[in-house]
């Protein structure tokens, strides 16, 4: 079963999408929100999989409610009003739903839904986001959901954090000992004080000054690493 939340400001928008889903028995509505506010409550009691999430909300929007999360579940945006199915589309949602919610169109949100948690199954074993995982990520009028085997980077900018995916280094509002609780040790590593690497870009090493390591990543970025953590990471390295 797919735990599912409906988060939409239109009760008859919530009551309809709610009878259409009753053709899916995989698909477990476990409750429903007219607000962002009280949509993260609900996520932090009920841990949803999944989110039908409407974009334009009083006060907040779906997008706000993205960028409070640290963890996203799936997300498919419904929306009555195309500009915001374009822009919902730009940071790879995995779908989104134009209003009234078509019955076939549900059927493929749906069949998309199936096969990411699929996917992600295999990774939510320790409680940590791994490479599988996607982040919602906002910095002004730009957004993206990332999947966090692209992110290459993230370094410590106050009680920000910068991250380096793509293109892009986008600022988000999270300190970096916060992000590195929730990382994979298997996919990051915290190379010192300033930056978190993803294992899997580094392109060589080599020693550094008072027994650190000079770590060279695929885009060109060198990374010193500590003496302390250089210890940590050749013990989490060695067979």
């Amino acid at each position: 079963m797919i735990k599912t939340l409906i988060i939409d400001d239109e009760r008859l928008a919530r009551e309809g999408l709610k009878s259409l889903l009753k053709e899916f028995p995989e698909v477990d509505v476990i409750g429903e929100a007219a607000n962002v506010d009280e949509a993260l409550e609900m996520i932090d009691k009920l841990k949803p999989q999944l989110l039908f999430l409407d974009i334009q909300m009083p006060e907040k929007s779906g997008f706000d409610l993205l960028e409070e999360l640290i963890e996203t579940p799936i997300v498919i945006f419904t929306t009555a009003f195309n500009e915001f199915a374009t822009k919902a589309f730009d940071v790879n949602a995995l779908d989104y739903l134009m209003k009234p919610v078509q019955s076939q169109r549900l059927r493929e949100a749906i069949s998309k839904a199936k096969k990411q948690l699929i996917d992600l199954e295999q990774n939510k074993g320790r409680g940590f986001l791994g490479s599988e995982d996607q982040v919602f990520i906002r910095d002004g009028e730009k957004c993206w959901f990332v999947k966090l085997s692209d992110v290459k980077m993230i370094e410590s900018a106050g009680n920000y954090a910068k991250v380096h995916f793509d293109k892009y280094q986008p600022l988000i509002h999270r300190t970096l000992n916060a992000l590195d609780e929730r990382l994979s040790k298997q996919v990051f590593f915290r190379a010192n004080r300033q930056q978190i690497i993803n294992l899997s870009y580094i392109e060589k090493i080599e020693p550094f000054f008072n027994s650190g390591f000079l770590i060279y990543l695929k885009d060109g970025n060198k990374i010193e690493v500590s003496r302390r953590q250089a210890v940590k990471f050749k013990e989490m390295m060695s067979l």
